[in-house]
């Protein structure tokens, strides 16, 4: 059956395994950050996976080409939990991906303490200020903490996932003190660092952190991932993340 399409909305190409999304320039579109946090996450090959603040569900529908595990995601939004769940269906994997509407601080009194293997989680990057007023609400809510803050984020992820399980970050290097105290408040622990740097000569503008919830400290920083070389073109891990060179290592 065709899945309806709003008047603002178009079908975008994934670029890898044939996936399809419904993006909007209305809302919040996906952007690297997504694609580069669902390649780097720790991802059990069976068992239960949750992503927080899905957005229009481009990770969820990206961790199914590295897993058969139970893929689920919660989005507060409604459009967005709309259009993340016509993707779903357009690709054939109701069967694989289930969307959650709701509050991500509320869920664990719906699914329950510690019922996932790994959570994924893409917050909104910037604290409350003058300027999220300038943004229609979509975009406010999923750029500024309008909606959950970066503490409650780490209180849900800690709520949801089980001891000895993974919590998988994007953020920004500017908020990585408090990521990293927040997550060993709340018994989370870092175990994994990459920075994520737009061309080598500059410094980082994203990074990926995973913790394991009561793990023993120690953490590892990785190499730094380069976007764009010399020529102004993706160098080779980006292109591999992109399109799938190097999926059937996962």
């Amino acid at each position: 059956m065709p899945i309806a399409l709003l008047p603002s909305e178009r079908i975008d190409d994934l670029l890898t395994h044939d996936l399809r999304i419904i993006q909007s320039d209305e809302v919040f579109s996906f952007s690297m950050d997504a694609v580069l946090l669902a390649r780097f996450a720790s991802i059990p090959p069976r068992g239960r996976v949750l992503d927080l603040c899905t957005g229009n569900g481009v990770i969820p529908m990206l961790l199914t080409t590295r897993t058969k595990a139970a893929i689920e995601g919660i989005e507060i939004q409604p459009r967005l939990a709309d259009m993340a769940r016509r993707s779903v269906a357009i690709n054939g994997l109701q069967e694989r991906v289930i969307i959650h509407e709701g509050d991500l601080r509320e869920l664990y009194k719906v699914e329950g303490h510690g019922v996932y293997d790994a959570i994924t989680v893409n917050p909104p990057y910037m604290p409350l200020n003058g300027s999220d007023l300038k943004l229609n609400t979509h975009q406010a809510m999923a750029r500024h903490e309008l909606g959950c803050t970066l503490e409650e984020v780490i209180q849900a992820c800690v709520r949801l996932v089980r001891t000895g399980g993974k919590v998988s970050m994007v953020h920004k290097p500017q908020r990585l003190v408090d990521i990293m105290s927040l997550m060993r408040q709340y018994r989370l622990e870092p175990k994994v660092i990459r920075f994520v740097h737009p061309r080598a000569h500059m410094e980082a503008n994203m990074v990926l952190i995973e913790a394991i919830r009561d793990g023993k400290p120690e953490s590892r920083l990785q190499p730094p991932l380069i976007v764009y070389n010399e020529d102004n073109q993706y160098c080779q891990e980006i292109l591999d993340i992109y399109y799938g060179a190097k999926e059937g290592k996962s």
